[in-house]
């Protein structure tokens, strides 16, 4: 009897099957499966998340949901497990888009790759952590990196030795690393073996210097890239090029909000080894606790009211400036909260929503409706407290820097009413899902106006940065 069972149908079976005498559903499942066949496929049926064979079995074993077999594909019963989709998030958190329910099959498409440095759901993310992802690569002695935080916007270049290397990896602490598939380089696997980093293998004609520039100036919409003091980083270009290629594979789309490129060089910055990292306990203790609340340096003086302000301050602690002059306008910034009083200004940013990770996800088109009428709602929290810290400044540069900060937070608020209200194409009466599905994606007209005010949030988000850090000093001297 034993010798008689059927060995269970495999994914890779069926990818060489003909797809003609499945059915036009199984099909369709198929041949999107054939170019993703090492990951797993979540198949919107209806209000679940199906996978399918190989896929389901894995799910099964990772996740402890039910396996079960439904009718038949090639005369082969379909083995399937799914989750319902309202409740994938906490299935994807597990494991490190949206089809209309209807009759038949319907057309679908791969719209999202999850994996650890693309992720951009909050409830994926650590609120006070940037998640990056860094691409690297080497020429002779040289190492090329850049790196994307797909949830900031951030996209940073910067060329170093096989000594600095590692200190670079502590200074990113990247969640994700992308890298040469064809070999591993005995200095990136000795500085990937302490930690618990992701690695991802790339074909090596994707890091390719002169595709990296290409890339790089299409993504900035320049004409070259000297006006960032990066022409001349050749070995940076080539991982850029594939830190671009793979992000914008994984998210299915160009990456809107990505507009600025920041170079950094290790002679601008005072040299942190890993060792120094570990010891200071900087942002991580000797055990490895970097969570809120570890006893770290930054756990200890991160009293931040927003999750904006507690990831520049963090920014700040691993990329300590050599040049003293940023640390003197921040001072001086302090020095105004200080004689202003600060703690209007404290309660003001309590209320604010992290609008940096909201507006990027407007621009991936991963929002939820109600981020961006939320963030509505708060759209002028910030604006009278940086005003009246500004009123009352001594100093110039402070206060024009806080009233810059007030017209950001109030500019903020005037997109973010456009949004709550819809105008344009819908008329202000209408429910609020209603109208905010009509701004975002019905027609190119819609989603043009929607990411103009999406860049403008933008850019008010990285002006309430300071203020977010310097409104969180209370006694700590920031």
């Amino acid at each position: 009897m034993l010798g008689d069972m059927k060995e269970p149908t495999s994914t890779a079976d069926l990818l060489k099957s003909d797809l003609a005498r499945h059915s036009p559903m199984m099909a369709q499942y198929l041949r999107l499966k054939a170019d993703f066949p090492d990951t797993l496929l979540l198949f919107r049926m209806g209000d679940f998340y199906e996978l399918f064979f190989d896929d389901a079995r894995k799910a099964n074993r990772l996740l402890d949901i039910t396996l079960t077999t439904r009718g038949q594909s090639a005369g082969e019963p379909v083995v399937m497990a799914g989750v319902p989709v309202h409740s994938v998030d906490g299935y994807l958190a597990r494991l490190m888009g949206d089809v209309a329910t209807a009759k038949g099959p319907v057309e679908r498409k791969v719209v999202r790759v999850v994996t650890p440095g693309t992720v951009t759901d909050s409830e994926l993310m650590a609120e006070r952590a940037d998640t990056l992802l860094l691409a690297v690569h080497k020429h002779r002695v040289t190492w090329g990196l850049a790196w994307l935080g797909l949830s900031s916007g951030r996209l940073g270049l910067a060329e170093c030795g096989e000594r600095d290397l590692a200190t670079w990896l502590a200074r990113l602490a990247p969640a994700e690393v992308l890298h040469d598939g064809s070999v591993m380089a005995k200095e990136l696997a000795d500085a990937l073996l302490q930690t618990t980093t992701a690695r991802t293998a790339r074909p090596a004609w994707q890091f390719d210097s002169a595709l990296g520039d290409r890339k790089l100036r299409q993504q900035l919409q320049v004409a070259s890239l000297s006006g960032f003091n990066a022409q001349e980083l050749k070995t940076a270009h080539a991982a850029a090029a594939s830190l671009l290629s793979y992000a914008e594979h994984t998210q299915g789309q160009a990456l809107a909000h990505v507009r600025t490129l920041q170079v950094e060089r290790a002679g601008d910055l005072l040299d942190l080894p890993p060792a120094t990292h570990r010891n200071l306990e900087l942002v991580q203790t000797l055990r490895g606790d970097s969570g809120q609340g570890a006893p770290t340096l930054l756990g200890l003086i991160d009293t931040c009211r927003t999750g904006m302000g507690s990831r520049l301050l963090r920014h700040w602690l691993t990329h300590p400036a050599r040049d003293r002059s940023a640390a003197g306008e921040r001072h001086a910034a302090l020095a105004q909260c200080i004689n202003a009083g600060f703690e209007p200004l404290r309660d003001a940013l309590r209320g604010v929503s992290d609008v940096e990770r909201t507006t990027a996800r407007v621009a991936l088109r991963q929002v939820r409706p109600r981020e961006p009428v939320r963030a509505a709602g708060q759209r002028a929290v910030a604006a009278p407290a940086c005003g009246a810290v500004a009123g009352r400044s001594p100093g110039p540069s402070a206060a024009r820097h806080c009233r810059r900060t007030g017209r950001a937070a109030a500019r903020w608020g005037r997109h973010g009413r456009r949004l709550r209200c819809g105008a344009g194409r819908t008329a202000p009466h209408q429910p609020a899902r209603r109208r905010l599905f009509a701004r975002t994606g019905a027609t190119r007209t819609c989603a043009h106006r929607h990411h103009q005010s999406a860049r403008a949030v933008q850019q008010g988000a990285r002006l309430l940065h300071r203020s977010h850090v310097v409104g969180a000093g209370q006694g700590t001297g920031r």
